[in-house]
């Protein structure tokens, strides 16, 4: 096996690779994975030198534990984190040197949901319709990491950026998404429309890469019918029979059967990947571009 590769010494709670995703397969039933934190995965990708497609190493709450087979560059981006190589404290948000057989230790999240983790080389495992991104609704893409795996590393490139630190925004104290109105949201009474926009959420503990599930005033429907299943987006606000929003997020199913009020603005979603439970949680209306 060649020497590119990494070790993973502790998996941790939830580790993926993810990269940009597998977009344009919702015809086929595959949703589009990805990073969920795109902004921070793109931003570890530059920091060792790969190119914007390269997979990275998406971290849940918990982080992870690596070891190299041979000397590689990595960058911890997105919720802020301790990483340590062998022990000793070294930097997060900047490009660091692991020697081959050094363990990299990523820390669990001090604030914020999701580390990434970028590697000189990228995460080389092997392509599923393009994509190296693990989606765990259709089980399509690696699984996630487990304790022992071997992950295959590619060829770095000639440099990675030099700096110091690289500003990174922090993990939202307050959740604030705008949402077009609609599809659906003729579904709702005037009543619900209005505590919709005006209510405070929160983020609720079952969250996960498939939608970002609410806590707060329950919605009520002006109809009682059921609605035949049809097809949802990236950022769809779906609201099911209990009545409290769950935004789809990159594993979302490609359609659903529950009535979705509103979709929010792509620049937004970002931040819903960083937002611990019980952040609070705003949807602003904003009008059709």
């Amino acid at each position: 096996m060649t020497d590119r590769a990494l070790s993973v010494v502790r998996a941790g709670p939830l580790t993926t690779v993810q990269d940009l995703g597998r977009p344009g397969h919702a015809h086929l039933g595959v949703p589009r994975s990805g990073a969920l934190d795109g902004p921070a995965a793109a931003l570890v990708n530059r920091l060792v030198g790969n190119a914007p497609e390269a997979a990275v190493l998406e971290t849940t709450l918990g982080g992870c534990g690596l070891r190299p087979r041979s000397a590689v560059t990595v960058a911890i981006g997105g919720a802020p984190c301790r990483v340590t190589v062998d022990g000793r404290p070294v930097a997060w948000g900047a490009p660091v040197h692991v020697p081959a057989g050094a363990l990299l230790d990523v820390g669990a999240a001090q604030s914020g949901i999701r580390s990434y983790i970028g590697v000189s080389g990228g995460i080389a495992v092997e392509p599923v319709l393009g994509s190296r991104s693990t989606d765990l609704l259709s089980g399509l893409g690696p699984p996630p990491l487990t304790d022992g795996m071997v992950l295959p590393v590619g060829q770095p490139a000639p440099r990675h950026a030099r700096v110091d630190v690289a500003p990174q925004p922090a993990p939202p104290a307050e959740l604030v998404l705008r949402v077009t109105p609609g599809p659906r949201d003729d579904w709702f009474t005037p009543k619900a429309l209005r505590a919709f926009t005006s209510r405070v959420y929160r983020v609720s503990p079952a969250s996960n890469r498939i939608g970002l599930r609410t806590e707060g005033p329950a919605l009520e429907r002006a109809f009682a019918r059921e609605l035949p299943s049809e097809g949802v987006v990236l950022g769809a606000v779906q609201v099911p029979p209990d009545g409290r929003p769950v935004v789809f997020l990159a594993d979302h199913p490609t359609t659903g059967g529950y009535p979705v009020i509103a979709v929010v603005r792509a620049a937004d979603l970002p931040a819903a990947a960083q937002a611990v439970p019980g952040t609070p949680v705003r949807f602003v209306a904003v009008r059709r571009r």
